[in-house]
């Protein structure tokens, strides 16, 4: 008995030893940790229980059977953080460099098909220099089953990509089909081809930073979430991450113990919007001042920065929030805007998370660039997304709200239940100097008579009330009161009940 016990614990030390102790100094050297401490900082300590440790692959094309290693390149496995199960994947670039073998895949599959059967999210920690050429199709194949999972498992429980290294080729799909995706600055990158095939095809030149690094798909792209430094900063901003998402799609988010009074008065508020309506204020300040103890998990910060998304607590159960920035663009919607904030509003519906949605909008984007390049779709993404969620919907209109981006940002007409103003919103067609030259453009040739005219339409309009005494505001609040009043809507929401007509699904404007 005592021979067969150690033999067990030198496979298993063999399995853990992974590519051997050069290769794992060649991990640190870059500044990475190897697959197994990762999965060490993330979950909770000694929480970690492990499947499949001792497969191999099964190749014996150019000298493979030679070469086998435990675990074929990827440590599969659950455990808990802060006490909730997750399971998670983690891809060992010291073994055959990450790459993804038939076995490889049948490990990440078998987690996700018991994620989905139990119900928990799906963490994918990436570092993968791709398919395995060895093993040439059916490498391919494990692909395609590891995407079909990721597609059966959309909307059913939270998935969410931890890129920690390269993710080429067909390896980006299936972080690219998942919820949300994460970067670690310097030492990640995700693009289709590499910058050699690049130069090649194209006459690019290019670098794998500037084609596919962080800054790239955080800032440009919008492929990216989030980026950060290193990779404990990235694993235990993850663990906060998870902390406001339910595990699937029958939970309601986890609630949390607060220390913040639901009815706090904040009396900043009551300034914060500037005399002249063409000056602008940061939206963030109000956000944080909404939210529980302040704190704002933000997301994608660097990209359509005239749009902010991201979630916090109010009474200590999670609120997604989208909210118009006046600081970029005058928070004005545009293709890209539209998309990011459509995209989060849909997984805020998947997943039975309230939405609040601060409205400072002047409109849309005109010009040549965004006409061609379809903000009319993609404008709708955002409008049928809204119109589509059955889950607590409350809105603040700030300041502006005009034209067809007061339809779109929550309004009651697309089912917002619970609709509030501050007294310095002006909700209309369009803004004054717009509507004046349109309506009297006989009287252009006259700016005394255009200033009154100006005036007029800015007392007639450039207040909440024509739309309060219509009922498409619920009521004007005081700024101050906005978490007392927010907090109280969400609560009589609790149990709301909707249901949208049956379909196969729907067919979003893409």
């Amino acid at each position: 008995m005592q021979e067969i016990l150690q033999e067990l614990e030198k496979r298993r030390a063999a399995a853990r030893l992974a590519g051997g102790e050069r290769r794992i100094d060649a991990q640190h050297a870059k500044g990475k940790l190897t697959a197994r401490e990762r999965i060490e900082v993330f979950l909770d300590e000694g929480s970690f229980e492990e499947f499949d440790m001792f497969v191999a692959h099964r190749c014996v094309d150019f000298g493979m059977q030679d070469t086998s290693m435990p675990g074929d390149g990827v440590i599969t496995g659950w455990g808990t953080v802060n006490g909730r199960m997750v399971y998670v994947f983690s891809q060992d670039f010291t073994v055959f460099g990450g790459s993804l073998s038939e076995t490889h895949a049948q490990k990440i599959c078998k987690i996700m098909d018991m994620a989905m059967k139990n119900g928990a999210p799906v963490i994918g920690l990436n570092d993968s220099g791709g398919a395995r050429i060895q093993e040439g199709v059916a490498s391919l194949g494990g692909y395609a089953d590891v995407f079909q999972r990721n597609i059966m498992a959309s909307g059913v429980v939270p998935q969410i990509s931890m890129i920690m290294g390269p993710c080429a080729g067909g390896a980006v799909y299936s972080p690219a089909m998942t919820d949300f995706i994460f970067m670690v600055r310097d030492t990640s990158y995700m693009f289709v081809t590499g910058p050699d095939v690049v130069k090649t095809v194209t006459n690019e030149v290019v670098t794998a930073e500037e084609l596919g690094g962080a800054k790239t798909h955080t800032s440009k792209s919008s492929v990216a979430d989030l980026a950060f430094d290193n990779d404990v900063e990235a694993l235990m901003a993850l663990r906060r991450f998870v902390d406001f998402l339910p595990s699937n799609n029958r939970e309601k988010p986890p609630v949390r113990p607060f220390f913040d009074d639901p009815a706090r008065v904040e009396a900043s508020l009551d300034t914060l919007i500037p005399d002249n309506p063409n000056k602008p204020y940061d939206m963030k300040e109000l956000i944080v001042k909404v939210a529980d103890e302040g704190d704002f998990f933000e997301l994608q910060p660097d990209f359509a920065g005239n749009i902010i998304t991201g979630f916090i607590r109010i009474e200590g159960e999670t609120v997604g929030v989208v909210a118009n920035q006046p600081m970029v663009l005058a928070g004005v919607l545009d293709i890209n805007s539209s998309r990011k904030a459509a995209r989060f509003v849909r997984f805020c519906d998947c997943f039975n998370i309230p939405i609040l949605t601060f409205v400072d909008v002047p409109g849309f984007l005109p010009g040549t660039t965004q006409e061609y390049g379809g903000v009319i779709k993609h404008g709708a993404k955002l409008l049928f997304a809204y119109g589509e969620a059955t889950v607590p919907k409350v809105t603040v209109i700030t300041r502006k709200a005009y034209g067809g981006a007061y339809d779109v940002m929550a309004s009651k007409h697309i089912r917002g239940d619970i609709n509030y103003a501050w007294p310095t919103a002006e909700i209309a067609v369009m803004g004054a100097k717009g509507a004046v030259e349109i309506l009297y453009r006989s009287e252009l040739d006259d700016p005394d008579k255009i200033a009154a005219r100006t005036k007029e339409y800015e007392d007639r309009f450039a207040n909440p009330f024509v739309a309060a005494e219509k009922g498409f505001i619920d009521d004007v609040i005081m700024p101050q009161s906005t978490r007392r009043r927010v907090a109280r809507a969400f609560a009589t929401l609790r149990n709301k009940q909707l249901s949208n007509p049956w379909k196969k699904h729907d067919n979003i404007p893409l």
